[in-house]
């Protein structure tokens, strides 16, 4: 079950949430074993976003949590393909994209844990 929670300083309407929803699912298929089938996404525009004690007018910062593990190189293609998206769809500059990922061993859902 991966989950991928994104925060951007852009106002997002709710075409582009649906697109980038398309299109994360799609994406999320470069690590082996994951679909759209069990994919969460949480999508939060507008946000307030500082790095280096400057606000930046267009910058995301998307977090990927994974039941499992995968390799460094499909996090690497994982991390090209969002970041076209979000460059693509959002217009924002590839070097304003921060994505971390967290292997998650422990994810409880439905009154238990996998």
């Amino acid at each position: 079950m991966p989950c991928i929670q994104t925060k951007t300083t852009v106002k997002l309407t709710s075409a582009q949430e649906d697109l980038l929803k398309v299109k994360f699912g799609k994406a999320i298929e470069l690590l082996p074993g994951k679909s759209e089938n069990w994919l969460m996404l949480t999508f939060e525009g507008n946000c307030h976003m500082y790095f280096k004690g400057r606000s930046e007018p267009d910058m995301a910062f998307v977090e990927v949590k994974l039941f499992g593990k995968a390799s460094r190189q499909d996090y690497s293609k994982l991390t090209h393909e969002l970041t076209s998206i979000l460059h693509r769809e959002l217009d924002i500059n590839p070097s304003q994209i921060y994505i971390k990922y967290e292997e998650v061993s422990h994810w409880g859902w439905n009154g238990n844990n996998f």
